[in-house]
C-alpha cells in the first residue's frame, strides 16, 4: 500500500468540505470567453475633414472639426497608502480605498486567512503587544463584503493559550461580530515545507493552510522588539510556523527566507497604537504612543520600511529583515522612488 504523507492526507481531509466550491469554480474556469471582433467588424474610422469642395480664387476652406480629445486613464494606485487621525475602522476603509478597495485583493468565492499578532494572553490591546481588535475586525468584513467565501482570523501565540490570547486580546469579539471565525492553529497542520528561494533557512514547519489559501492578509502591530529590532509585517509570520526559537540565528535573514515563501497579497501595519519599548510583550502604558496610524500596502517589505522610518525614527537598512528582502527582490525601502498617498481621515 502506498504511504500518504502529512500533507497529501490534509489536503484530502479538506476536499469532503471544498468539494462544493471547487465544482463550482472548475464550471467558471469552464466557460468559453467571447472572441474579439476581428479587423473586418471594426467600423471604418471616421473622417473628420469636410468633403471636398471647389473654392473660388482666394477663397479659404472652412476649417476641420477637430478630433475628440483622448480619455485620459484614471491614476495607479499608490505604492502605499497611509491613514492617520481617526477611529482604526475609518483608518482601515481610507487606507484601503486609496489602495484601489479591498477588491482589488479578494475577489468573490475566495477563501480568506487574515494574520494578526495575538502572541499573548495576558495584556488587553491597550498594551500595544497584540493588534488592535477593531482593525482586525473592519478587514473581517470588507473581505466578506467583497464575496470572500469564508474568513478566517489566526495566529499562534507564545505566551498562554490561543484561547485565552484570541479573548483577552478582543480579537475574537470583533472578528465574530463581523461574520468571520477565529481559528485553533493544531499542531498537525504545521508541515514540513521547502523554501526554494531561501539563502539560510532551507525548510521549516508551516501552518498549511497558510500556503494553500486563497488570500493572506498580513495584519502585525507595530511595536518594538528586543532581538529583531522592531516587529512589522515580516516579523509578524513568524506566527505560522512551528519551530520559533530556530529562527533566532541569523534573524534578519531568516525572516526574509520565510519571506520568500509566505507571500502576503496585502501587508496592514496597525500603528493605532504602538509599542516603542519592551516588547514585544510590553507590560507598560509607559511604552506605549497613541498614533492613530494605518500603513497598506501589497509590499510587505516597502511597508516595513515606511513604518520603521515615519513610527520609529528608524532608517530602514538598520532593520537586518528589510536588508534581506531588499537583496533577495522581495520588496522594495527606496521610499523616496515610491508613490505613497497619506490621508488625514480626521475626528
Amino acid at each position: 500500500m502506498n504511504r500518504i504523507d502529512r500533507r497529501d492526507f490534509l489536503r484530502w481531509l479538506g476536499a469532503g468540505v471544498g468539494g462544493a466550491v471547487g465544482s463550482a469554480l472548475l464550471s467558471a474556469c469552464g466557460q468559453r470567453a467571447t472572441p474579439l471582433p476581428t479587423a473586418t467588424t471594426l467600423p471604418p474610422t471616421p473622417t473628420h475633414a469636410p468633403p471636398t469642395a471647389t473654392l473660388a480664387p482666394g477663397e479659404t476652406p472652412p476649417p476641420t472639426t477637430a478630433a475628440p480629445p483622448t480619455a485620459v486613464p484614471t491614476s495607479a494606485p499608490p505604492y502605499i497608502a497611509v491613514a492617520r487621525g481617526g477611529d482604526p475602522e475609518a483608518l482601515v476603509e481610507r487606507a484601503l480605498s486609496a489602495l484601489g478597495g479591498i477588491e482589488r485583493f479578494v475577489r468573490p468565492g475566495n477563501d480568506v486567512i487574515i494574520k494578526p499578532n495575538i502572541c499573548i494572553g495576558y495584556h488587553s490591546y491597550e498594551y500595544a503587544a497584540t493588534t488592535n481588535p477593531w482593525v482586525v475586525g473592519a478587514l473581517t468584513r470588507l473581505c466578506l463584503g467583497a464575496g470572500a467565501l469564508r474568513v478566517r482570523v489566526m495566529d499562534y501565540p507564545f505566551g498562554s493559550t490561543a484561547d485565552e490570547a484570541y479573548i483577552r486580546s478582543g480579537i475574537q469579539e470583533q472578528v465574530l461580530a463581523a461574520g468571520g471565525e477565529m481559528e485553533l492553529m493544531t499542531a498537525f497542520k504545521f508541515i514540513a515545507t521547502d523554501l526554494p528561494d531561501a539563502v539560510d533557512l532551507r525548510r521549516c514547519d508551516i501552518y498549511d493552510d497558510v500556503l494553500t489559501t486563497d488570500v493572506l492578509i498580513n495584519v502585525p502591530i507595530a511595536k518594538h522588539h528586543n532581538l529583531a529590532r522592531l516587529t512589522l509585517g515580516m516579523k509578524n509570520l513568524m506566527g505560522v510556523i512551528y519551530d520559533r526559537p530556530a529562527m533566532h540565528a541569523n534573524l534578519g535573514q531568516r525572516l526574509a527566507d520565510l519571506t520568500s515563501r509566505i507571500r502576503p497579497a496585502l501587508t496592514v501595519i496597525d500603528a493605532v497604537r504602538i509599542l516603542v519599548d519592551h516588547g514585544p510583550t510590553g507590560g507598560s502604558l509607559n511604552d506605549v504612543r497613541q498614533m492613530d496610524t494605518l500603513i497598506a500596502s501589497p509590499d510587505i517589505v516597502a511597508a516595513d520600511a515606511y513604518a520603521a522610518a515615519t513610527l520609529f525614527d528608524m532608517p530602514p537598512e538598520r532593520l537586518a529583515y528589510v536588508e534581506a528582502g531588499v537583496a533577495m527582490g522581495l520588496g522594495r525601502s527606496d521610499l523616496e522612488n515610491l508613490a505613497i498617498e497619506e490621508i488625514a481621515v480626521g475626528g
